[in-house]
């Protein structure tokens, strides 16, 4: 049995980046599944609530100790497992990485996730099509800005900083999947497109995908 065990979802994108960094990581955590949806959501749950009061995932539990946070994990795993680096070495390779996650996992993502979406819902009234197009316009804003900072910049390879994966790739490639749910056409952004490409080829990327986990549907 690991001695890591991840709590997730399969559609889950902040899942999705704990399960790419474990992956790189080669760390093989005992995956214990929380639906989002059944049950009104196994995450409100007292037992869940009991492992994390935020009733979000993924937790990563370790040593006795439970971490939440998708970026904390991340740092986590890079912290007690140096290789291979998730963060470039150099100070500013660290803050441009760190920027570029922070783009998505603070601006894009939290203002599309699936509380956000039920709330316009059930509030306003509304259909599935009216916080779809509240998720496209966010996300468009999002991906406009990062192709630029991407297309414009040296420091861009084969990922989003040089030619290994960061913690950038990481949270980028779940997002371009969330964008793909709402129907949005990833050829418009033509640098993301191509690092996701070159991310999809990666074992730890593919293997990750929700379609490719036990609890997918």
């Amino acid at each position: 049995m690991s001695d890591f065990v991840l709590y997730g979802y399969f559609r889950s994108s902040a899942a999705f980046r704990a399960r790419i960094a474990l992956n790189l990581k080669g760390i093989k955590p005992e995956l214990r599944f929380v639906h989002l949806l059944k049950d009104g959501g196994q995450q409100h749950t007292a037992e869940y609530k009991a492992l994390n009061p935020l009733e979000l995932i993924p937790a990563l539990v370790h040593d006795d100790h439970t971490i939440t946070q998708s970026l904390a994990i991340i740092e986590y795993l890079d912290e007690i497992h140096p290789e291979p680096p998730l963060l470039p070495k150099d100070a500013c390779g660290r803050a441009r990485a760190r920027s570029l996650a922070y783009a998505i996992a603070c601006d894009i993502h939290p203002v599309n996730n699936l509380r956000v979406g039920r709330f316009i819902k059930s509030t306003f009234k509304t259909d599935d099509e009216v916080v779809f197009a509240w998720q496209r316009h966010w996300i468009e804003i999002g991906f406009n800005a990062l192709e630029t900072m991407l297309a414009r910049d040296k420091e861009t390879g084969a990922f989003c900083h040089g030619d290994a994966p960061t913690i950038a790739d990481i949270c980028l490639i779940p997002q371009i999947a969330n964008a793909r749910r709402v129907d949005l056409d990833i050829a418009r952004w033509p640098t993301l497109a191509r690092i996701e490409a070159h991310a999809l080829a990666h074992p730890a990327f593919d293997a990750a995908l929700p379609k490719n986990q036990p609890d997918a549907e």
